[in-house]
């Protein structure tokens, strides 16, 4: 631990928001000070100088518009490169006191939130508000669900008290968000604590509220915990709708309990509902997977009527099953039957078929059935590569890299950024080795990985459980002569520490200051990150007061792990 803290030097040129005097744990200043505006180098310059030919500010009230980035002539390779530029030049504007347009700042901050750059869109909120336009309750609160939903929850609290700070009024749908993220992230007992603590604030939990606690329930302490948690829920007054019982009915499925969801099915009229289509496609999932085609085609039929008619998902969980089961021509046929009716097939309905004839080592058909969705307009997705990935998995290695690079020079990809496309997209769903393995031939063809590819490698052996394989690939490529970056350790410490290795964890940031690494903000986030889930909060506290003192942690990631893990002030 002394070299955590011995090893850190002052953040050079603080703010406003680095305080020059110990952090206190005092409560946060409601208000947001924007630092000053400071050079970023050649992008932002080239962003600005480009973008203030074609956009346009209004000298009478200091309202600037955005540059299109959206428009369909943009080349959707680099609709990304746009986006960004969009966001440089918002800041940079703001910056100088000009005022955003309100439907193009929150326009920005969606297709930020799209793109998983949630960082950029937090910081158009802030500058939304630091400037004077009031956002709309459903930006705000469309903002704190992308953070809730992909388990930012320190950033949810510290956007919501912000907003509080402003005026804006928080309700039970803005911190279901909160507790949605708790769920993805915490313990069933940290969300209810968490529940009891809202209550408190005199705000009601409501039906999904009730739903996303009984999914945690399930998925950490089984089904029947669920149900006993739903039952004390009902007996304290609460009233779940029928959300709520669709979870349980899903818990049920997952542990195979199929003959017992189909009970739990049928008396629901004697809870006070009605099946909906969602209850019908849970169980038909089950019932199919097990290869009861009977007891399918009875439920199929019941699904009459606007509440419970089929859906994509009814069709695509049909299609799933049949592949699943190796029945690939009447799987087609579920497919064609999607194009003759009102249903569009999405990428969803054809990779359950590419992966099962990539199973079957049927290449042939693979290809086939992946020229069949170019031709259909029908967009791949991460489940696409994985389904072509499990050629690999048949030893077909080289196969299925040939069938991925003719499938991204089709498709007029850039074929450096669609390779590190597809290695996240593998990595993402838990086929890392495939990942390893197709980088080989990308590597051999001319691709040449960068800090990001390695990242999403030992992002994915990390969230594996390989954290062994991590550092010895980490250390494998160091000796081959690859120099290793700061974002590599970030993403190996972060690894670590959700591993439950801290220990090493901090072996590794001692390697890293020896080799002459100078830690950021975010590696001592992960480090305290880490102590906190080795339930040392104590040790974390005194660790952030020290970080604070020596100034290499701003006040806002301060406030916000103080916030997130409820930390004494």
């Amino acid at each position: 631990m002394a070299i955590l803290l011995n090893s850190v030097s002052p953040i050079k040129n603080p703010s406003a928001e680095h305080p020059r005097k110990g952090y206190e744990f005092s409560p946060s200043n409601p208000n947001i000070h924007l630092s000053s505006l400071k050079k970023k180098g050649f992008s932002r310059v080239l962003a600005t100088t480009q973008m203030s030919s074609i956009s346009s500010t209004n000298d009478n009230n200091n309202i600037f518009t955005l540059p299109d980035w959206r428009s369909s002539k943009v080349d959707p390779r680099t609709r990304g490169y746009r986006l960004n530029d969009a966001f440089l030049y918002f800041e940079h504007m703001v910056g100088k006191g000009h005022k955003p347009e309100a439907n193009h700042a929150a326009q920005l901050m969606f297709d930020l939130c799209k793109v998983n750059k949630l960082r950029k869109a937090s910081r158009v909120m802030e500058m939304m508000v630091g400037s004077g336009l009031i956002p709309e309750v459903e930006t705000f609160n469309f903002l704190v669900n992308e953070l809730g939903k992909r388990g930012n929850v320190g950033q949810a609290m510290q956007l919501i008290e912000q907003m509080e700070g402003f005026g804006y009024l928080t309700d039970t749908a803005t911190y279901n968000s909160l507790v949605r993220g708790l769920c993805l992230r915490g313990t069933l007992n940290q969300c209810l604590q968490y529940v009891k603590k809202l209550i408190t604030r005199g705000l009601a939990p409501n039906a999904y509220t009730y739903a996303m606690l009984l999914e945690v329930a399930y998925k950490e302490q089984g089904a029947n915990e669920a149900i006993r948690l739903l039952d004390g829920i009902i007996d304290r007054g609460g009233k779940p709708n029928l959300v709520s019982y669709n979870v349980l009915l899903t818990g049920l499925c997952r542990e195979g309990r199929t003959n017992e969801a189909v009970q739990f099915f049928r008396s629901l009229p004697s809870k006070g509902f009605n099946p909906n289509g969602v209850s019908y496609n849970i169980l038909l999932r089950s019932l199919c997977l097990e290869g009861r085609w009977e007891e399918a085609k009875v439920l199929l039929a019941e699904m009459v009527g606007e509440q419970r008619a089929p859906s994509v998902v009814t069709y695509n969980t049909l299609i799933s099953s049949l592949a699943f089961h190796g029945k690939i021509g009447h799987a087609l046929e579920v497919l064609d039957e999607m194009y003759k009716g009102e249903f569009e097939p999405t990428a969803a309905s054809y990779n359950p078929i590419i992966s099962r004839l990539a199973k079957e080592r049927k290449v042939d058909d693979v290809v086939k059935c992946l020229d069949q969705m170019i031709h259909r307009q029908c967009e791949p997705s991460d489940g696409t590569y994985n389904a072509i990935a499990v050629l690999c998995e048949e030893g077909m290695v080289r196969e299925a890299f040939s069938i991925i690079r003719s499938f991204g020079e089709r498709q007029n990809f850039f074929i450096h950024d669609f390779y590190k496309s597809v290695i996240k997209a593998l990595c993402r769903k838990g086929n890392t080795y495939p990942a390893f393995q197709l980088l080989y031939e990308m590597t051999d063809s001319g691709f040449s990985p960068n800090s990001y590819t390695y990242s999403t490698l030992m992002r994915g052996l990390c969230s594996e459980g390989m954290w062994n394989v991590a550092m010895e690939i980490f250390k494998i490529l160091e000796e081959s002569g690859y120099r290793h970056d700061l974002d590599n350790f970030n993403t190996l410490l972060l690894g670590l520490c959700k591993c439950h290795r801290t220990d090493l964890a901090l072996e590794v940031y001692e390697t890293m200051i020896k080799k002459g690494f100078m830690p950021n903000e975010t590696t001592y986030t992960i480090l305290v990150g880490g102590i906190i889930h080795e339930e040392e909060k104590e040790l974390a506290v005194v660790v952030l007061k020290e970080l604070s003192l020596r100034r290499v942690m701003s006040r806002r990631t301060l406030d916000r792990l103080v916030i997130q893990y409820e930390l004494e002030k």
